[in-house]
Order: structure tokens, then sequence, then C-alpha cells
């Protein structure tokens, strides 16, 4: 299993450590990560680190699909490709949700499943560089035809010289979207995808790749788990909470939730629904205290050396490509670069 680094990205002072992401090229790790909400970018971030790095991927997990337009997207992520060296990003995206991409963005959310399929296809028709680039889609056309429209609009192709074997990975929880990932992408990024939880996604997977009459094999799995090396396992379940009941309660509207939705589906119905409830009642310590810690440890690797061990075996046997680690610990990677055999560079 190959793996992969998640770096911070919800800070008030943009901050890249380098010395972190050069430290797990040097052991072997595959790749790292960037992510964007309502604050720094995820592309720019790589850049820097594309000076500094010499064969670790590149990865966003995710760009914000509402932030760019498809054709800026695969431009922006084929300059970094180019300063790296090439052949080193993987373009990760999502949707975000209608609280960030109309209260943010400030575009429609309309039919994201739609969206979402004419956005990849578009990134797809730039990076080949057949030829001008048209796309008649119901959320996303080239030319633009729309409301204000000036009728002047011409297809275009590519000045830069784009890679058209770059990965384009989604970001997806909800079945209609899952299914669309294993129909369209290259590779997913899953929200809660664990050995817990595998038999939940296995039939939208099974179901997409079977519409593109595509194979296991065809679209690469990139989980991701929270890893903390401590002999406190209780106080590291503790610590995780705060940001759970951040996202179950609060991110996203009372009505649409996806990451409320993701817990539910992982088999916690009731206690995703108090979480919300006493969130958007201001009673935040209850909703962290309502966090079940089963909830959290299912999804993470957390206690001493020997526990890791024993746990992330489950992980090997989930049959995902590669696993991005979320921690900030320097041991912890060290572990890890161990245990799922890294070769050190």
């Amino acid at each position: 299993m190959k793996l992969g680094l998640a770096l911070p990205w919800a800070n008030p002072k943009v901050k890249v450590p380098v010395a972190r992401v050069q430290f797990v090229e040097r052991l072997g790790f595959d790749s790292v990560w960037t992510a964007e909400i309502y604050g720094q970018d995820a592309i720019t971030p790589l850049a820097f680190l594309a000076a500094h790095t010499k064969r670790i991927r590149l990865g966003t997990a995710v760009i914000q699909a509402a932030a760019r337009t498809p054709a800026a997207t695969a431009l922006a992520m084929s300059t970094v490709d180019q300063l790296a060296g090439g052949g080193r990003v993987i373009i990760g995206l999502g949707l975000s949700g209608p609280q960030i991409v109309e209260g943010w963005y400030g575009q429609p959310w309309g039919d994201p499943r739609v969206r979402l399929r004419d956005y990849v296809t578009i990134v797809r028709k730039v990076l080949r560089r057949e030829g001008p680039v048209s796309h008649d889609g119901k959320e996303i056309a080239l030319p633009y035809r729309g409301p204000g429209s000036s009728g002047l609009g011409k297809p275009l192709k590519s000045v830069l010289h784009t890679d058209p074997s770059t990965p384009i990975y989604l970001g997806t929880g909800t079945p209609a979207n899952v299914k669309l990932t294993a129909e369209l992408a290259d590779g997913w990024l899953p929200m809660g995808y664990n050995p817990e939880t595998k038999a939940v996604y296995r039939p939208w997977l099974d179901e997409g790749l079977a519409r593109a009459s595509r194979k296991w094999g065809d679209l690469k799995i990139q989980a991701g788990c929270q890893v903390n090396l401590t002999s406190d396992v209780k106080q590291a379940v503790e610590a995780q909470k705060p940001f759970i009941a951040l996202y179950v309660g609060g991110m996203g509207a009372k009505t649409k939730n996806f990451h409320k939705e993701m817990m539910a589906r992982r088999g916690y119905p009731e206690a995703a629904a108090r979480i919300q409830e006493l969130f958007l009642a201001g009673r935040r310590d209850e909703a962290i205290a309502a966090v079940p810690d089963e909830y959290v440890d299912q999804a993470a690797l957390i206690g001493p050396a020997e526990r890791i061990r024993e746990r992330f075996r489950a992980w090997q046997e989930l049959g995902v490509d590669g696993l991005t680690l979320h921690t900030e610990q320097d041991e912890a990677l060290e572990l890890m670069a161990k245990l799922a055999g890294c070769e050190p560079r």
C-alpha cells in the first residue's frame, strides 16, 4: 500500500511544512495532499512544494469545483506539473456544499452530479488538446451562451502542452456521486471509507464500474485516516471529537449536511442527529461529548505501536491503493512507513 501525507489546510496563516514533506519523501511516501475551504487555496502550496521536492506526487484533496472553471483548474494543475518536472500531479476535485458554493463562490448549487460530470469531461478535453474545446453540458457549457452572453464565445485549445494522462480523482461520499466516480474518474478520494464501512460503499462502486464496463483496478482508491502514536487511546480519541462535531453538526445546512449523512451511513444515525441538534442549539460541548468513541476509533489508527500495527492489517486488507495519513508526528510517519513497506529514498 502506498502512503500519502495530508497537509494542514484550515489555518489563519499559510503554513507549508516543507521539512515534513521532504522527510516523508525520503521515507518513500508516494504522495502529498492539499485541500481548501474558504481559506488558503489547494494549488499554490503544491507549486511551492514542487520547488522543494523531487519525486513525491502532488495531489489536491480536494479542489472545490466552484472555485474555478474547469479550464482554469486544468491549466493551473498542468502548470504545477510542468514546474514539478512532469507526471507528478493528481487533480482531486470535489463539490463542497450549497452553503459554500452559493454563499462564498456565488454560483448556483444546481444539479451537483450533472455539474461534476460536465466538469470532469471539460478538464479531460482541455488536457487532451485534441482540438478546440466545446461542451454542450446541462450545467456547464463551452462556449457559454447563457444569460448575459455576447454570442462571441469561441472554442479554444490550450496553448500549454498539457499531459493527457494527468489523473483525475473525485472526492465523493453520496451514493449517486460515488457511482459517478467509479464510472468516470481515475481515482476516488472517499469520505468515511474504512475497514468497517467497505460493505456500505462496495455496491455503489460495483454499479458505477459496471456502467462504463470497467473493473476493479481501473479505479484507484486513496483512503485516509488519522494516525496518533500514543499510550493514551482515550485522550487521543477525545482530541478528535471537536473536529467531528463541527463537521457533523455545523458544516452545512440543517437539511443538507454531507458529513452528518456520512455518519448516519456508517451506522450512527441517532448520534449524527443528536450532534447536529446540540451543535445548532449552541451546545457545542455537549455535541462534542455526543460523538461516539467507536466512530472515532474505527476511522483512525490510534494507540501504541503494537495496537496500530494490529489494526493496520485491516486497512491493508481493505483493497485500497493508497492511504493518506493525517498526523504531525514524525514518529508516527516512520512507523507507518515501516508497516506499509515503503522503500526509503
